[in-house]
């Protein structure tokens, strides 16, 4: 067995997201980073490559798509680290050339854009996967086993938040890359808060209780003067089995720094679990003193022993669970290879698209005075 080849598409010099992503893909040595279109300028782009000691720099992922698609020794995936509006074109083009694709999340700047993705997707043949980062921590894979045992009773409710600070200012109108992209309608979509931290949210909910929310009332708020995108929402959410929720998301949330938590509650106990505290899920049951599960522990169940790669008591956080994401793309980049079936454990093209829904419908509910929007 070799090591895969991965190229990236973006995440070049100035973007925090690409060395992540590059991290996470490399983390377990079953893959490198060999090629590259890491910039729109190519001067950046051939810096971006050479300061990663890539082996192929390009000027446009188009010609990247092409040229390695032709090579014996081609890349066997593609990572996709742009803004928003260029996910569409960028992924479609690998797709179509044969390459398997992951993509940074939300999944398009429309749902109009993520749907035409889905039927790429469907029509390639190829893997595709969604960077729904926190779905890879092991505590909240323990946590999805926990309900879906049963021990959690009939959900009942759902509280989960996400609070960020580092849109407090108008960074967008300071140079900061990353802000101006994402409060930029023409590359970041219909919304940026929602569309940023409230799709991982949301992605949160359901991957933990395996209930998709059904319908939304949302307020959508832009507290700095000037800015043409939401900085914060507060919503609440339908589930199916007739579970209720609400969602809080803000990037001006002062004195917050990643702060995602959700809290489940049921007939017979309830969860919680911080995201700043990952290695610790909360379980309180009824009539019973609180437990502490742990990361690492023997007692925990088989997905979220999978997911761990130290020893209990040692941290595990936001790289890892990335890279639990690549792992387990990897393994199926791998089975296909081989001829077998994938086995898609992992956010894909269909999250993605939910996701895109979910934004839609937060922003038409927000324009209609916080009506209640089905997805």
């Amino acid at each position: 067995m070799r090591k895969l080849r991965a190229g990236i598409v973006g995440g070049g010099q100035g973007a925090f997201i690409g060395a992540v992503h590059r991290i996470a893909a490399e983390l377990d040595n079953e893959a490198r980073v060999v090629a590259g279109a890491m910039s729109s300028d190519p001067e950046k782009a051939k810096a971006s490559a050479e300061a990663w000691h890539l082996d192929r720099s390009y000027d446009s992922y188009e010609t990247m798509a092409a040229e390695e698609a032709k090579m014996e020794d081609g890349i066997d995936f593609v990572i996709v680290a742009t803004p928003n509006n260029l996910h569409l074109p960028v992924a479609g083009a690998f797709l179509n050339a044969g390459i398997h694709v992951v993509c940074d999340k939300p999944l398009a700047s429309s749902l109009a854009d993520a749907q035409e993705l889905g039927e790429i997707v469907a029509g390639s043949g190829r893997l595709f996967a969604l960077t729904h980062t926190y779905s890879g921590y092991p505590m909240v894979r323990e946590a999805r086993d926990f309900v879906a045992s049963g021990r959690l009773g009939d959900l009942r409710k759902v509280q989960v938040e996400y609070n960020q600070d580092w849109l407090m200012e108008p960074l967008e109108r300071q140079g900061n890359k990353q802000a101006e992209w994402r409060t930029d309608p023409a590359r970041s979509g219909i919304s940026c808060c929602v569309g940023d931290i409230g799709t991982h949210a949301k992605h949160l909910v359901e991957f933990v209780t395996g209930r998709k929310v059904q319908a939304v009332c949302a307020e959508l708020t832009s507290f700095v003067e000037g800015r043409q995108l939401d900085d914060d929402a507060s919503m609440l959410l339908r589930l199916e089995g007739g579970a209720r929720g609400t969602l809080v998301c803000s990037q001006i949330a002062c004195g917050e720094e990643n702060g995602l938590n959700i809290r489940l509650y049921g007939s017979k106990a309830g969860i919680e679990w911080h995201q700043m505290e990952p290695n610790t899920l909360q379980v309180k049951p009824a009539g019973k003193g609180w437990e502490r599960f742990r990361t690492g522990a023997g007692y925990l169940g088989e997905a979220a022993a999978r997911a761990a790669r130290t020893p209990a008591g040692h941290p595990e956080g936001y790289l890892e669970a990335f890279a639990n994401i690549y792992r387990d793309f990897m393994a199926d980049v791998r089975r296909v290879a081989a001829g077998e079936a994938a086995l898609c454990d992992y956010p894909g093209i269909e999250d993605g698209i939910r996701g895109m829904r979910f934004v839609q419908a937060a922003v038409e509910s927000s324009g209609n005075g916080a009506s209640w929007v089905e997805i």
